[in-house]
C-alpha cells in the first residue's frame, strides 16, 4: 500500500504477506486480513481520516461469485486457475471476435461462465472489484482494465452483444467505469474498520499489471516499460489500441490512451533454470555488454510461446551451447534482449509508435551489465522509474480523481 499527497510525494507505505494471515491464497478472508495489516503499516504517522480518495488494483481475471451484498458463495478462481470444461472455452472461441482478450481457458469470461451457476450467485466480480466493494458497500462496479478479459469492449466501452451467445448472464456482470474515475464513497464495513471517512472517494482501480506501468511514471505515447521478472513483459503507451491475438497482443484503455503489449515465456525463469544466484552475480560482473557472443538464442525453458509469437508449439533455440558457462549466460541475456526488441518491433508493425523512452522494472533491472547491453541494442533513452510498487500506480489513479474534482491533499 502507498499513500501519497497531492504532489505525488510518498508519505506512507505498508506491505504484508498473505501467508502470515493464512495458508489459503484463494481465501478472501486472507486478502482482507493482509490488506488490514498493510494499511496499518502505511498509516503509522498519518490519520486515515485525512484520506480523500482510495483505489485498489488486483490480479487480472481473478473472479468471485458473490451475492448482491458481497458474500462469497464459491471458491474464487485465481488468475492462474484454468477452466477445464471444453464447452466453455468453445462457447467463447465460437462467438467472440478474434480481437477480444476474453479467449482461452484462463480468461475472466471463462471463469465467470464456470462460476455463474454457483448456488446463491447474484454477481460476478473481479478481485479488485470485491475489495473495493468492501470499502464502498457496492459489489456491482468494476473498471475497464479488470473487465477486459471478461469480454468488455474497451473501444465501444460496453459489454458487447456477442457475450449473450456464450451463455453468460449479463445481469450478473458489473457496471464498468474508467480507471481513475470516482465510483462510490467509503461507506462499506471495511472502510469503517480502517478508520476512513464515509466521504472518502472510492476510485475505479485497475489490474496489477497496469498499476505497475503507471507507477513507473510513464505517461506519454511512446513511453515503454519492460518488466524483467520471471517472464519478459513489455508495455507501450499508444494513441490507439493494438490487438493481435496471433501475436499475443492486446490493449488496455487508460483514459484516452492505450496500453499495448504482451508477455513472453522467456525471462528470468530461463536464467534460473541454468544458473545459481552466485553464478549470475559472478558472470554479470565479468560480462562485456558491448560485444556479442555471435549466438542467436530464443531462450525458453520448454516449448510454447505467448508473445510475440502466440504458438503453443514454438520451440526454444539454445544451441550451439558453448563450453564456457559465462559465455552461455551472456548468450541467454542476448537472446532475451532480442525477444524484447522483436516485441517492440512487432508493436510498431501493427501501428504502435516506436519506443521513445524505456523504463525497466523487475529483478533484471538491477543487473547493470544487462542494462548496458539493452541500452546499446535498443538505442533509446532509459529513464529512471518513479516507483516499482504497483500500489503507487493505483495511488496515482486516486489522485487523478482528485484532479478532476479538487479536494484537500492526502
Amino acid at each position: 500500500m502507498v499513500v501519497i499527497d497531492a504532489d505525488c510525494h510518498i508519505v506512507g507505505e505498508g506491505s504484508a504477506k498473505g501467508v502470515d494471515h493464512g495458508s489459503d491464497h484463494r481465501s478472501p478472508d486472507v486478502w482482507l486480513k493482509t490488506l488490514g495489516s498493510a494499511f496499518g503499516s502505511a498509516f503509522t504517522k498519518h490519520d486515515p481520516q485525512d484520506v480523500v480518495a482510495i483505489s485498489v488494483d488486483g490480479t487480472s481475471s481473478t473472479i468471485l461469485a458473490v451475492t448482491d451484498a458481497g458474500e462469497v458463495v464459491a471458491e474464487p478462481m485465481m488468475y492462474n486457475d484454468p477452466v477445464t470444461d471444453p464447452a466453455i472455452v468453445s462457447a467463447i472461441s465460437d462467438n467472440g471476435p478474434d480481437t477480444s482478450a476474453a479467449h482461452g481457458a484462463s480468461s475472466g469470461l471463462a471463469r465467470s461462465l464456470f462460476l455463474q451457476s454457483s448456488d446463491g450467485c447474484e454477481r460476478l466480480v473481479h478481485q479488485a472489484d470485491w475489495v473495493s466493494g468492501q470499502l464502498s458497500g457496492r459489489f456491482d462496479l468494476s473498471d475497464e482494465n479488470n473487465a477486459l478479459k471478461t469480454g468488455y469492449d474497451p473501444v465501444a466501452r460496453c459489454w458487447p452483444d456477442w457475450l449473450d451467445a456464450t451463455g453468460i448472464d449479463r445481469s450478473k456482470l458489473p457496471v464498468v467505469g474508467e480507471p481513475g474515475s470516482v465510483a462510490s464513497s467509503a461507506s462499506g464495513a471495511l472502510a469503517g474498520r480502517l478508520g476512513l471517512r464515509s466521504e472518502t472517494a472510492v476510485v475505479a482501480g485497475t489490474t496489477d499489471g497496469c498499476a505497475s506501468f503507471l507507477a513507473t511514471g510513464a505517461n506519454d505515447p511512446g513511453d515503454a516499460v519492460t518488466a524483467l521478472g520471471t517472464t519478459l513483459t513489455i508495455k507501450l503507451l499508444c494513441d490507439k489500441p493494438i490487438f493481435s491475438p496471433e501475436s499475443g497482443i492486446y490493449s488496455h484503455r487508460i483514459g484516452d490512451r492505450w496500453l499495448a503489449g504482451g508477455a513472453s515465456n522467456t525471462g528470468g525463469n530461463v536464467i534460473a533454470a541454468h544458473f545459481t544466484s552466485t553464478e549470475i552475480a559472478e558472470f554479470s560482473k565479468g560480462l562485456d555488454p558491448l560485444t556479442s557472443t555471435g549466438l542467436d538464442y530464443y531462450p525458453l525453458v520448454k516449448a510454447g510461446e505467448r508473445f510475440p509469437h502466440n504458438d503453443a508449439a514454438f520451440q526454444p533455440r539454445m544451441t550451439p551451447r558453448p563450453q564456457d558457462r559465462a559465455t552461455f549466460f551472456k548468450a541467454i541475456l542476448e537472446g532475451i534482449t532480442a525477444v524484447e526488441i522483436l516485441g517492440y518491433r512487432k508493436l510498431a508493425e501493427l501501428g504502435a509508435p516506436k519506443p521513445k523512452t524505456m523504463r525497466t522494472v523487475g529483478g533484471g533491472a538491477g543487473n547493470d551489465a544487462w542494462t548496458v547491453m539493452r541500452h546499446d541494442r535498443l538505442a533509446i533513452p532509459f529513464e529512471a522509474v518513479l516507483s516499482e510498487e504497483a500500489a503507487m500506480g493505483t495511488a496515482l489513479l486516486a489522485r487523478k480523481a482528485l484532479l478532476a474534482s479538487p479536494s484537500p491533499s492526502s
